[in-house]
């Protein structure tokens, strides 16, 4: 049942006639984004692994100046050398040792760091924002076109992800850009089905109705009071997006339709370590593997301080 305008304008009438609160000091002048951001600094373990990852990304952009070895630069006096911090000079220096090849394993993890982050957070953002948008306006309009959508998702849902994925290499070429592209508009679909179902639980509140009576648009509703609404579920999801992502690019790259020699990605410097862990060079797998975990423990504890400091019912 909808409201009735003049019920509405008679009810904000009465707030704002009551006493103000004797702790609404301390709240006077600060927006809600800026208590947010006060909460996520009272996480401990966000706040760390905010560090933690603002470190690994410092690292991915100016590691290269701290070494002379290019990512693809080959030295055939050091073939499979273990970590070598103690050169007698930086000529000679491997800080993560080399391959089996005797690539400087420092500067390929840099650039393994560059493209699996990239293909991560714009993977991530693309999935993030159409599945967002998607579910929440099929979740909001509802009937028949609510049904259309989500058939539509079922369908997409229906065809194998990866040979979708690797038909779209195959048929527009093997471009990192492609890479990130093509995972991100194929990792929505998930989501949009999470927020529509949010969606459904947020279109009969109050608040809801109460805008829709005053003739505000639909657009406006999903952009203005569900997203928001749903914000710490997106947040949360998109956590677990970004390293799922980075292994789906791994394994393209392993079937050769992903990231091509002599460019990187953790993933393919994990494969490539686990193949010749055999031989001795447990450092080839040790230091790639320790950056992808710190980056996958530092984006879930992220994702869940913003979930508690965005719950609107925290508000």
């Amino acid at each position: 049942m909808l409201l009735n305008p003049k019920k509405i304008q008679q009810l904000a009438q009465n707030l704002a006639s009551l006493p103000p609160d004797e702790n609404s000091s301390e709240l006077k002048g600060r927006s809600l984004w800026q208590l947010a951001r006060a909460r996520f600094a009272r996480n401990r373990a966000a706040m760390i692994s905010l560090i933690a990852l603002l470190l690994i990304v410092i690292f991915s952009i100016v590691g290269s100046s701290l070494s002379p070895w290019d990512h693809e630069q080959i030295d055939w006096d050091a073939m499979a050398d273990v970590p070598m911090l103690g050169a007698p000079s930086i000529q000679s220096r491997h800080y993560f040792g080399t391959d089996d090849l005797g690539r400087d394993l420092y500067a390929r993890v840099i650039q393994g760091s560059q493209i699996s982050l990239m293909v991560g957070l714009i993977g991530s953002l693309i999935a993030v924002v159409v599945g967002t948008l998607y579910g929440a306006t099929a979740g909001y309009l509802g009937g028949r076109i609510d049904a259309l959508m989500m058939r539509s998702v079922d369908i997409l849902l229906a065809i194998p992800f990866m040979f979708v994925l690797i038909l779209l290499m195959v048929m527009f070429g093997r471009s990192i850009y492609m890479i990130f592209i093509g995972i991100g508009l194929l990792s929505w679909l998930d989501m949009s089905r999470i927020i529509r179902g949010q969606t459904l639980s947020l279109k009969n509140r109050e608040f809801i109705e109460a805008a829709r009576a005053i003739g505000v648009r639909p657009l406006t509703i999903i952009t203005r009071h569900i997203i928001p609404n749903v914000l710490g579920i997106v947040v949360v999801y998109a956590t677990l997006l970004v390293p799922g992502m980075i292994m789906t690019e791994s394994f393209i790259s392993f079937l050769g339709l992903g990231v091509q020699e002599p460019q990187t990605s953790w993933g393919a410097l994990i494969n490539e370590g686990a193949r010749s862990i055999q031989n001795g060079t447990l450092w080839q797998l040790l230091f790639p593997l320790a950056f992808f975990i710190v980056t996958l423990l530092s984006f879930y504890f992220i994702g869940d301080g913003l979930r508690d400091a965005l719950d609107p019912k925290d508000q």
